[in-house]
């Protein structure tokens, strides 16, 4: 009997019975953990699911295809994003609420670093999974630029300046989290990420609206002689206001 046969008869249900993790997290152990002993090539969906001890159609029902199980959470990323975009109002400076949800993503990564370290090795050796990486990138990209460009609807540069800024600040983001990957996780990666989104902010981010400037108080200047009585000097005064 082949191992995927075999593995089509177990518990496909969705849960921690008998102390078992949750499916979903159990197929991206057991392909991580096939991917480093063999090789991503060489790794199967059948050798994934034989290893989880469920059948072909758990991992589908997580996992559109083996690329999907190298970055489980990104769907999940990106909508919290979207949502957290989306619920911006007047009152958020728009570069300042696109940073916010790139540091969203960067959460992402540091909730398990050791993952995160095991995935950006496994892409740099597999030219697919990296053209995969930056297709995912481009979609964080263009709904930070969606959501630039409403803000900035009825500017005549808004949807040059939305495209702009929605690059930089993935530009930005992604060198504080390889600078962070390469070091294997170690760090404070939210310093980081802040420096460089720090970087985009002071670059493109609006200037403060200066203060309005004070009107100048009048100074009246008068010639006396001296000795000249008091009643003579203030009569002067009283003359040279009279004609401003």
């Amino acid at each position: 009997m082949s191992s995927s046969s075999a593995a089509s008869g177990r518990d496909d249900r969705d849960g921690t019975a008998g102390g078992r993790p949750p499916m979903r997290e159990a197929l991206v152990a057991a392909a991580f953990r096939l991917f480093l002993e063999r090789g991503y090539e060489q790794t199967t969906v059948d050798d994934i699911v034989a290893l989880a001890g469920v059948g072909r159609r758990s991992f589908f029902r997580y996992f559109p295809s083996k690329e999907d199980v190298v970055f489980p959470d990104h769907e999940r990323c990106l909508a919290d994003m979207t949502a957290f975009l989306a619920a911006s109002g007047e009152e958020h400076e728009p570069l300042a609420r696109v940073c916010d949800a790139a540091r969203l993503v960067m959460r992402l990564y540091t909730e398990n670093p050791a993952f995160s370290v095991q995935r950006y090795r496994l892409t740099k050796q597999v030219p697919g999974l990296r053209a995969y990486e930056l297709s995912v990138v481009w979609r964080y990209e263009r709904a930070f630029a969606d959501y630039l460009r409403g803000r900035f609807a009825g500017r005549p540069d808004g949807t040059l300046r939305a495209d702009v800024i929605a690059a930089a600040v993935v530009a930005a983001h992604n060198n504080a989290l390889r600078s962070w990957l390469r070091s294997d996780g170690e760090g404070d990666a939210s310093a980081a990420v802040d420096r460089a989104l720090g970087y985009v902010q002071s670059a493109f981010g609006e200037p403060a609206p200066a203060p309005p400037a004070e009107t100048p108080e009048d100074v009246v200047v008068v010639v006396s002689r001296r000795g000249a009585p008091l009643w003579r000097v203030v009569q002067e005064i009283e003359s040279t206001l009279a004609r401003d």
